[in-house]
C-alpha cells in the first residue's frame, strides 16, 4: 500500500487525472476512498447518499457509450469556447485532448464509483440546488482520499445528459438518482500543483466587489 500523504498536500496536488492505467485497484483501497466519502457532512444527517462501486466489464462499457455521446453533443461548444482564465488556446486544447481520452477509455478504468441520492427531500421540495450539499462533500472526500492512496480520479457529471439511459443500465429504483461518477485507477501521468486564480482576483469581503482584505 502507498505511503498516505497529508491532507494540504493532496488539495495542492490533487490533478484531475483523466489517463488511468487499466491496473487493477486493490478492493482495501476502494473501501477507504469510500469510507472518506462517508465521513463527510450529510443534511440533517441523514446520510441517503448511495455508492455503486462498477467493475463488471459490460456495465462499464454500457456507460461508456452514454458518456461519449454526451461529448459528442458537447464537444463542439467545448472546441469553440475561450480558454479559462489565465490559460492559452494550447493549454485549453491539451486539456481537451485529455477530455477525450477519459471518454474513449471511460470503461478500461478498472473502477467507476457512482455517487447517488435517494429519497432527496430538496428535489421533492423544489430546491436542487441543496441537493448536491448532501453528495458533493462525500465526492470531494473520495477525490481527496483516492489522491492520499495515489491513485488518479476526476469528478465527471457528463453522464446526467443521458441519466435514464444510465439509471437503466445501473438498476436504478425510481426514489434514486446519480449525481456523480468518479473513474479509479493509477494515474499515467504526475501528480503535482494545481494552477489556480488568485485568492484577490476570486474573493470579496461583505460585499460584491469589495476587495478582500
Amino acid at each position: 500500500m502507498p505511503e498516505e500523504i497529508g491532507l494540504f498536500d493532496a488539495v495542492h496536488t490533487m490533478r484531475a487525472m483523466r489517463r488511468l492505467k487499466p491496473d487493477p485497484v486493490p478492493d482495501v483501497l476502494i473501501r477507504k476512498i469510500i469510507e472518506a466519502g462517508l465521513c463527510a457532512p450529510s443534511g440533517g444527517d441523514v446520510q441517503h447518499w448511495r455508492f455503486l462501486v462498477v467493475k463488471d466489464a459490460e456495465i462499464k462499457k454500457q456507460i461508456q457509450l452514454r458518456y461519449k455521446k454526451a461529448l459528442d453533443q458537447l464537444l463542439p461548444r467545448y472546441r469553440s469556447a475561450p480558454p479559462p482564465p489565465g490559460k492559452t488556446e494550447a493549454q485549453k486544447n491539451r486539456m481537451l485532448d485529455a477530455v477525450v481520452y477519459l471518454t474513449e477509455h471511460f470503461h478500461e478504468a478498472p473502477v467507476l464509483i457512482v455517487g447517488c441520492l435517494v429519497g432527496d427531500m430538496a428535489k421533492a421540495i423544489g430546491l436542487p440546488k441543496m441537493s448536491g450539499a448532501s453528495i458533493y462533500p462525500a465526492v470531494q472526500n473520495m477525490l481527496l482520499a483516492a489522491r492520499a492512496l495515489g491513485l488518479g480520479s476526476t469528478l465527471t457529471t457528463r453522464h446526467l445528459l443521458h441519466e435514464k439511459e444510465v439509471n437503466d443500465v445501473l438498476g436504478l429504483p425510481d426514489n434514486a438518482e446519480t449525481f456523480a461518477i468518479l473513474p479509479i485507477g493509477y494515474p499515467m501521468g504526475k501528480f503535482g500543483p494545481v494552477s489556480r486564480q488568485p485568492i484577490e482576483s476570486v474573493t470579496f469581503q461583505d460585499r460584491w466587489g469589495v476587495p478582500y482584505a
